[in-house]
């Protein structure tokens, strides 16, 4: 007890230090082994000490006066010092070490390859050679992703014989991979070399390693022409994105028992007949060569995923998909929408953003009660938005991008009223869930969010947002919008929406972008608008908008651009000060025709 509160003391008086929902229980007056974050053995020896996700920083020497300690974990904090300075070899029963995202930098001592399990990942200032291994050492378990490791990785490594998972992801390691042979690494099932600078062949041993499941060396420089070892293990999961493969996909992986291959962003080319097993539910071919039409395979196999963006496809869609999420975006697709795609009951994600689709909306997609996320941006989709249904279409549509097509005539109110998914705030969202959220793949998707083209690497199912823009919308803004409760991104610009900006959009409380330029909006800006406190982006430039802007809240915070092309705007930020002559009813000045004169040239 009296060391854990000589730690205690340490780390309360830390320089950095500000609160720890653990270390506050700690009372002296009380058992040591009644305390959170420390387990004991039945003698009453400390034998497990979690102080994970605490913000702690100072003096960790006390742990090492705990002989007896099995397992550590101190991960996510903020300790910024050296591991080098710690002498792990104090502790002979100790076995796991977690000490991941907590600041740690320098080199990794010599003394902890003995332990069992060891986390010390995403220390990005850890740097220097991975320490040689003792080839008859314990160690299961070895993640060091993301640090700043240089050289080649240590040839000993492929020899450690009870290791199970290994993670060296994310670091400046060049060179071969090492020889791992299943004589050697007899109980290997995960192997993580992705994101390094690898190169040459990739042995073909790790095909035959037989506890082999899950296999990533996607992001780095390997090269072998058409892929030409195959697997004689049970992969279920193999990652060969972003390095230099080439040729056609070979037979040997429509035969493998993999459930997840993702070949993306290589220059390979994909045959006409990929009759690959049924247990492949993942498949990302994204940014390579290939071309031609979408071949018919990838719409009658049963996929969760399939990922055909940025290639060179063309003609039309095939009138088929099994699929959960379809993303075929950034090729040159054709033709019509098949309204066979209201039959793939899963589909959560349809993103077909920048081809040449000519069609009109495709209500019909209303039946999909799981999707989440439709992008049909950049296309030439044409024609009024019509909504057909019983009141509970879209239930769980979150993004809706219809940006850049030719849609026209004015937005309904059954269109409003048809965005389900957009209108409840659910305090159960408060937990960061994403699309498609578990361990092979999360959904990505690209949108105009705060005046800029945003990539998100992942979908967040708090995020909602509604785009328009640089269509032929035209007609009022309807105060049905205000139904649209939980939106955060909100862009209606370039367009002919007339008449006021509806006061109602001051009930979106959770708003952060709101862009209404290049329209023919008029009158006052409403000073409900200063109710959206979240709002961090505003634009309504090129309106022939008049009076005073409002000055409450963050309003005062919005630059000049947010109203350019509005001349009879007055008021912070703009150089015009309002008078007490209402402006909305000065008419137009002698040669002025219209407020749309002057402004586009």
């Amino acid at each position: 007890r009296s060391t854990l509160l000589q730690l205690q003391h340490h780390l309360y008086y830390a320089p950095n230090f500000t609160f720890s929902s653990k270390l506050d229980l700690w009372d002296p007056n009380t058992r040591c082994c009644s305390w959170k974050g420390v387990t004991c053995q039945a003698l009453g020896h400390v034998i497990w000490i979690d102080l994970s996700y605490q913000n702690l920083s100072g003096n960790l020497h006390s742990i090492f006066n705990l002989h007896h300690l099995q397992r550590l974990n101190l991960a996510r904090n903020n300790f910024n010092t050296t591991l080098f300075q710690y002498g792990f070899g104090k502790l002979p029963n100790l076995a796991h070490l977690n000490l991941s995202a907590s600041c740690f930098h320098g080199k990794i001592p010599e003394g902890i390859s003995y332990l069992t399990r060891i986390d010390i990942s995403w220390n990005s200032r850890l740097m220097g050679q991975l320490p040689e291994f003792s080839i008859n050492n314990s160690l299961q378990v070895l993640s060091l992703t993301s640090a700043s490791f240089s050289r080649s990785i240590p040839a000993s490594i492929a020899y450690l014989g009870n290791l199970v998972k290994l993670d060296l992801s994310y670091h400046n390691f060049n060179g071969l991979i090492p020889q791992f042979h299943r004589s050697r690494v007899p109980n290997l099932a995960s192997l993580d070399l992705s994101r390094n600078q690898l190169s040459g062949s990739i042995p073909s041993s790790l095909f035959t390693l037989s506890t082999l499941r899950t296999l990533s060396i996607g992001y780095n420089s390997f090269s072998d022409h058409r892929l030409k070892f195959g697997i004689q293990n049970k992969l279920t999961s193999l990652d060969l994105s972003n390095n230099r493969f080439h040729g056609l996909v070979p037979n040997w992986l429509w035969k493998s028992t993999l459930g997840v291959l993702d070949l993306s962003s290589n220059a390979i080319d994909i045959p006409n007949q990929f009759p690959f097993e049924d247990s492949l539910q993942y498949l990302d071919l994204s940014n390579n060569n290939i071309s031609g039409a979408v071949p018919n395979w990838a719409w009658k196999k049963i996929l969760q995923y399939l990922d055909l963006s940025n290639n060179k496809l063309e003609g039309k869609l095939p009138s088929h998909s099994s699929a959960k999420v379809t993303q075929n975006q950034r090729n040159n697709l054709e033709g019509k929408l098949p309204r066979s795609l209201a039959n793939c009951r899963n589909l959560a994600v349809l993103d077909l953003g920048k081809n040449m689709i000519h069609d009109t909306f495709p209500y019909w997609l209303v039946k999909l009660s799981l999707l989440k996320v439709l992008i049909l941006r950049s296309n030439r989709f044409y024609g009024s938005i019509k909504i057909f249904g019983d009141g509970n279409a879209f239930p769980m549509l979150h993004i809706l991008d219809l940006a850049s097509n030719n849609f026209s005539g004015e937005i309904s109110v059954e269109f409003f009223q048809s965005l389900r998914g957009m209108m409840v705030i659910d305090d159960n969202k408060a937990k960061p869930i994403y699309v498609g959220d578990n361990y092979y793949y999360q959904d990505s998707v690209t949108i105009v969010n705060r005046g800029f083209k945003i990539f998100y690497q992942k979908i967040l199912t708090l995020l909602t947002c509604l785009d328009l823009s640089n269509n032929n919308f035209h007609g009022r803004i309807l105060d049905e919008v205000q139904d649209l409760k939980y939106l955060h991104v909100l862009n209606l610009s370039y367009n002919g929406f007339f008449g006021p900006i509806p006061s109602a959009l001051g009930s979106l409380t959770e708003l952060e972008s709101l862009d209404l330029s290049q329209n023919s909006l008029s009158g006052k800006i409403p000073p409900q608008l200063t109710s959206l406190t979240f709002l961090a982006v505003l634009n309504l430039s090129y309106n022939p908008l008049d009076g005073s802007i409002p000055q409450s809240n963050q309003f005062g915070t919005f630059l000049n651009d947010s109203y350019r092309g509005n001349p009879r705007l007055c008021g912070v930020p703009l150089t015009k000060k309002c008078n007490e002559v209402d402006l909305q009813m000065l008419p137009p000045k002698e040669g002025e025709d219209s407020w749309i004169d002057g402004l586009f040239v």
